[in-house]
């Protein structure tokens, strides 16, 4: 399945239906009177999150949603019936913002949060509300008003518990599929990975926790260079990072790939250097000589990180990174209003 991160698309509210004009004209009721109805308000356009969506695949196939109008208003004071409602369904975590302004209107964070991205129009005045002591006879009614339209775009940015980063090749997929029931493509070139997955860690007691393999980053991401640029903002509100690292490169690229990351990350958004961070020394199978996987975590520890050894093909190491994650899970709380 595809995965569609950002999407333009077009809402109209309904039109309020008109006002009636008319008179009652009953055998045996003299001077009836006006007793023309309102009409009936248009429906609106509501966008509505739910965690049942983690793409907005849907909009690539249907860009024009419409509520329904609301009916005109009759004779003997009856209101025109309300126009139906139309909800749109995104993901947790979408952002609505006007097409031609950029304007934010909603940031959905929550599951079941509604915003009204398009009002329907109010319905016109029946001539019964027209009536004085000087005009018992108005020949006035109103008609209804049209409802709210515009373009808009909807901007997934994902909400993930734990995001793995990490240069092409770190083995952040292989270590996916070792945290979770996800089957990402793996393969010894880089870029095998050109869109976000995700998948879903258990742990025996507690909630379960979302995991997202971002696409793998490059120097110059935030600039636009590789694939990161598109993907940076899925980031943005990730509750733990995890750095994967191929502690098997040669020389001092472990450091250099870890020093790539972080300036990307900063460039990016400042606030991400305050996000509760790891430091995965990754293919610790594949490195000849155990003492140089020490020293790098060394050298990590010694800047203030939590380093952990593992190997995602092997399986060395994971229970021990499970058993952190549902740690610091547990011990954390977590806010993306500010995000």
């Amino acid at each position: 399945m595809a995965f569609i991160d950002e999407a333009k698309i077009f809402v109209k509210a309904g039109d309020g239906g008109n006002g009636c004009l008319s008179f009652r004209r009953e055998k045996f009721v003299p001077k009836g009177g006006p007793d023309g109805g309102d009409g009936g308000d248009g429906g609106s356009v509501i966008i509505e999150a739910t965690n049942r969506l983690f793409s907005l695949l849907d909009f690539k196939f249907k860009s024009h949603f419409s509520a329904g109008s609301g009916s005109h208003g009759k004779g003997k004071k009856m209101y025109g019936r309300k126009g139906k409602d139309y909800t749109l369904y995104v993901p947790v975590g979408s952002l609505i913002k006007d097409a031609e302004t950029g304007e934010v209107l909603a940031d959905l964070t929550q599951d079941q949060q509604q915003f009204i991205v398009a009002e329907g129009g109010r319905g016109g005045k029946g001539n019964v509300h027209f009536a004085t002591a000087q005009n018992r006879a108005p020949r006035i009614a109103t008609k209804g008003q049209p409802g709210e339209e515009r373009w808009i775009i909807v901007e997934l940015k994902l909400l993930a518990d734990v995001g793995l980063i990490g240069l092409p090749n770190a083995g952040k997929s292989t270590l996916l599929s070792k945290l979770s029931a996800a089957n990402p493509k793996v393969a010894p070139y880089p870029f095998t990975t050109l869109e976000p997955q995700l998948g879903v860690l258990k742990f025996e007691h507690q909630k379960p926790c979302i995991i997202a393999d971002i696409p793998g980053l490059i120097e110059g991401a935030h600039e636009g260079a590789g694939l990161g640029h598109k993907f940076l903002k899925h980031i943005e509100r990730t509750r733990i990072l995890l750095h994967v690292l191929d502690a098997s490169a040669p020389d001092d690229e472990p450091i250099q790939h870890y020093k790539i990351l972080e300036n990307e990350l900063l460039q990016y958004k400042k606030e991400l250097a305050g996000r509760h961070r790891l430091v995965l020394l990754n293919k610790i199978d594949i490195v000849p000589d155990e003492s140089r996987v020490q020293e790098l975590a060394a050298f990590f520890s010694e800047k203030g990180l939590q380093v952990l050894q593992i190997s995602a093909l092997t399986g060395e190491g994971i229970k021990e990174l499970i058993a952190t994650l549902a740690k610091i899970l547990e011990d954390t709380e977590y806010d993306i209003s500010g995000s």
